[in-house]
């Protein structure tokens, strides 16, 4: 039997209380394996930055462990820092610097000896290699967040921490990130990043996990979460108007659309039984006339917005 590998991100237990001040993150246990894409969904001020300036070694954890590729954050800071790239939400760049001037310069903070070969790999497969001599102040927001990627990933690491990386970014430079992360991923970096903006999750996270208040609700693989708790609907669609949904389908809480030529009926995909062979054949015995049919999956964001609720519906509890 083939021994189970070992994570190459390790949180045990970790959690953060500031002093005098509320608990930022809750005794937190989370493995990470290597090559995979992890997004962490939550509002602001969920806890999603704190923890990854602790891996970071930027804030320092009350208590727990955690490990990247089995050196401790904090026993053994240096090794597991040179394993960690972090680009950071906010843009913080000396204006007057040169774009290759300002990567170069990151990797010798990590003690690397120079190798322009390596930073023409990475503006290229960036799109930066024709603003190499650019200074920064002449950039546009998201070349400049190209230029924070460079820089993370300036020392060659293992491990890509992208906290908000395409906040304030249009939706055309959104995708070209996405399309950048995927082929990080493609050369085998770990990359956890966070985001508020679910279709960037539901586009090119491996896992997904939803942090709340400090509390890590959920973490599950991306389309085992929306199969296992999304919901579906079923759109009937009529050939002709009903004035009201007939009392006869009161049990099956359908949906009337304002025209009355729709109705929806939602059900969950977990159920032994979905109901609708038996509300077609009801349909039919209450005199509508069906035209079409239609099943639509209800989104990772319903899911979310349904998660957080249902914390929050405790916390008030």
């Amino acid at each position: 039997m083939q021994a189970p590998t070992r994570p190459i991100v390790d949180i045990r237990g970790l959690t953060k209380t500031y002093d005098n001040g509320p608990t930022a993150l809750e005794p937190l246990d989370l493995r990470i394996d290597k090559g995979e894409i992890l997004a962490l969904l939550g509002p602001n001020g969920a806890g999603k930055t704190t923890l990854i300036s602790m891996l970071c070694g930027l804030v320092s954890p009350s208590g727990g462990t955690a490990t990247v590729s089995g050196h401790d954050i904090i026993a053994d800071y240096r090794a597991a820092r040179h394993l960690i790239g972090l680009v950071p939400q906010e843009i913080s760049l000396e204006p007057f610097t040169r774009v290759w001037d300002s990567v170069s310069f990151t990797r010798g903070l990590f003690g690397l000896k120079r190798d322009d070969a390596k930073l023409d790999e990475i503006l290229r497969r960036l799109s930066l290699w024709d603003k190499r001599r650019a200074r920064i102040n002449e950039l546009s927001g998201g070349m400049k967040r190209r230029v924070l990627i460079a820089k993370a990933l300036a020392h060659d690491p293992k491990v890509l921490f992208l906290d908000e990386p395409t906040a304030g970014v249009d939706v055309e430079l959104r995708r070209d990130m996405w399309e950048i992360v995927a082929d990080l991923k493609k050369s085998g970096v770990t990359i956890i990043l966070t985001t508020h903006y679910i279709e960037e999750a539901e586009a090119i996270a491996d896992r997904i996990g939803v942090i709340n208040k400090g509390r890590l609700l959920l973490v599950e693989e991306k389309h085992a979460l929306i199969s296992r708790m999304g919901r579906k609907e079923l759109r009937i669609a009529l050939r002709a108007p009903c004035a009201a949904v007939p009392e006869t389908l009161a049990e099956y809480d359908l949906e009337r659309s304002a025209d009355g030529m729709t109705l929806t009926y939602h059900y969950d995909t977990r159920r032994e039984s979905t109901g609708i062979t038996r509300l077609l054949q009801d349909i039919a015995s209450a005199g509508l006339l069906l035209a079409d049919l239609e099943t639509r999956q209800s989104s990772l964001e319903e899911i979310f917005v349904d998660l957080v609720r249902d914390g929050q519906k405790e916390d008030a509890a």
